[in-house]
């Protein structure tokens, strides 16, 4: 993961300071998949959701000048994603209040590696209907911590939420993917809290 993202830094200097078009590119390739899908729990359309990213691309390599300046890539993509889907959303509809429990997820995966825990298939699709069950917006956090490997403050700043609202939900969600698999997952959050 650490070679990961140090090639992705490697890019992103690439194409600050030389306009390198096949750097671009990979990072195109790198990032799309993760942003269309997260496009799409905004604008609920697969056509929108890749031209909410397209047009996020078109303003990186506008301004491919100043990328340099940007120290954590992953997270200004999913913002840049993020404000240009609600743009598009109020375009299309008028002004209107996007909430969090407006979006829609799907996962492509479950975040259990399953040749680590040797988990059956059997598991895997309990796991599954236990994520896919989750509320919209405990869904979408769970993703975006667990899938996109963002960090609970990211998420916060990213939804406009509370990092304690982040750490509930993704509590939440851990406490019914255990329920539902039959673990009982205990996820403490805080420091502070008192032992019994």
């Amino acid at each position: 993961m650490n070679n990961n993202h140090t090639n992705i830094e490697l890019l992103q200097q690439k194409v600050a300071l030389f306009s390198d078009q096949q750097s671009y590119n990979e990072l195109f390739l790198h990032f799309y998949p993760s942003l269309q899908q997260f496009a799409f729990s905004f604008v609920k359309s697969k056509q929108l959701s890749e031209e909410v990213v397209s047009d996020v691309f078109i303003k990186i390599w506008e301004k491919r000048k100043t990328l340099h300046n940007i120290t954590n890539l992953k997270l200004y993509l999913f913002t840049s994603t993020r404000n240009t889907a609600i743009n598009y959303l109020k375009k299309k509809k008028g002004e209107q209040h996007i909430l969090a429990e407006d979006y829609w997820v799907e996962l492509n995966s479950v975040y259990f590696d399953p040749e680590k825990l040797m988990i059956t298939a059997e598991m895997v699709t309990r796991i599954h209907k236990a994520i896919q069950s989750l509320p919209p917006k405990c869904k979408l956090i769970f993703k975006l911590i667990k899938e996109e490997g963002l960090k609970y403050k990211e998420v916060a700043a990213l939804l406009d939420l509370s990092v304690k609202t982040v750490e509930n939900q993704m509590a939440l969600a851990l406490k019914r993917i255990g329920s539902e698999i039959g673990f009982n997952i205990k996820h403490s959050i805080s420091t502070t809290t008192k032992p019994a």
